[in-house]
């Protein structure tokens, strides 16, 4: 630095403004600077500018879920919004079901290792959200979760340190707030009977999502019939479809009007059911799904489903980051009932949801 200070003809307190965007520095001197460094090759210690800020720069992402659309979205959207503030990511993606105490404290002391600033858990199940929530870490951390599950959100931050409260934030989907807005349109349509086919009881987003429509229907009078579904997977949808239509032809019951999924890939297989027993969707039954996975808008009918904004699910973690680091304001509004601050979802209105046909 002292180096390209001196070919520059100007201080080393210049040349690491210039390094750090700093804004008070004219452009004529920016240019100079840059120029001293690229004719003489300098590259930035991020070691030495650890020491003498005693931050390294780097966050510790510890992510569940890598098979499924939503928590890549999100990870996606932390690093673009990580890197535009110079920041790195340094990321291990784990076993969302698997992963014990021991494990998860194991990473988070090798993180420790790193020196990272801060943490982020994406905690998509309850294993996870416990083991991240009872993890001894003294650096901030930002979880991104749903707002219900085995372990509540209070009963989380009630097990971490007291001492250590007041630099953990929350951050999530307003689920809640969708599956109202899948309420209102399904009412709208007539539906008084739902069938709703639950995702894995372990996942945070099926919990959340399941309280919400059972509330829902208990206070729109409309009937549910719950489908609770093991796996995500279109596969096992598919097959409990199958076996429900056959039940309802033998004992010459009614179905009901509309089939809610709590993700687009349940969905897919519930459709193909229907399909095959001669059912057309939306005039014989309608269809909704969750997530608005790709090529959802081009099945047959597109899919009514709902959209997470998961980039800025991401951006808001960051943000969230960057607070508890005081690098940043704090963000507008105030987190919800839950101590979650929440980005809403957007129902996407397509041909798979029509009127009652009774």
């Amino acid at each position: 630095m002292f180096e390209v200070a001196k070919l520059a003809g100007v201080s080393h307190q210049t040349v690491s403004r210039v390094i750090n965007d700093s804004p008070d520095v004219s452009d004529a001197t920016r240019a100079k600077v840059r120029a001293a460094i690229k004719e003489l090759g300098y590259r930035p210690s991020n070691s030495a500018r650890a020491l003498a800020s005693h931050r390294s720069r780097t966050i510790g992402l510890i992510a569940g879920g890598l098979r499924f659309f939503g928590p890549i979205s999100a990870i996606s959207s932390i690093e673009s919004m990580a890197r535009s503030h110079g920041l790195f990511m340094s990321v291990t993606m784990v076993h969302e079901a698997l992963c014990s105490q021991a494990d998860f404290e194991e990473l988070c002391e090798t993180f420790d290792q790193q020196n990272v600033d801060a943490f982020i858990f994406l905690t998509p199940t309850d294993v996870m959200f416990s083991a991240a929530c009872h993890a001894q870490v003294r650096q901030p951390r930002v979880f991104v979760t749903s707002t219900h599950g085995e372990l509540g959100i209070r009963e989380g931050v009630s097990a971490i340190r007291p001492a250590d409260r007041r630099r953990v934030a929350f951050a999530g989907i307003d689920q809640w707030g969708a599956m109202a807005d899948v309420m209102h349109l399904v009412t709208e349509y007539g539906h008084r009977s739902t069938l709703y086919f639950a995702g894995p009881r372990e996942w945070r987003d099926a919990a959340t999502r399941a309280a919400a429509w059972n509330q829902l229907c208990r206070e729109r009078a409309v009937s549910c019939t719950v489908v609770r579904c093991g796996s995500w997977d279109s596969s096992e949808a598919y097959s409990r479809m199958n076996r429900l239509l056959d039940e309802h032809g033998r004992a010459g019951a009614e179905l009901p009007t509309v089939v809610v999924t709590a993700n687009d890939s349940q969905a897919v297989g519930v459709a193909r059911a229907l399909h095959e027993h001669g059912l057309r969707i939306p005039q014989d039954i309608s269809l909704v799904g969750f997530d608005d996975m790709p090529a959802m808008d081009n099945m047959f009918p597109p899919l009514t489903t709902v959209r997470p904004d998961f980039e800025r699910l991401g951006t808001l973690a960051m943000r969230e980051v960057l607070r508890l680091l005081g690098e940043a304001d704090d963000p507008a509004g105030p987190a919800s009932p839950h101590g979650v601050r929440l980005i809403p979802a957007t129902v996407m209105q397509r041909s798979s949801l029509g009127p009652s046909p009774r």
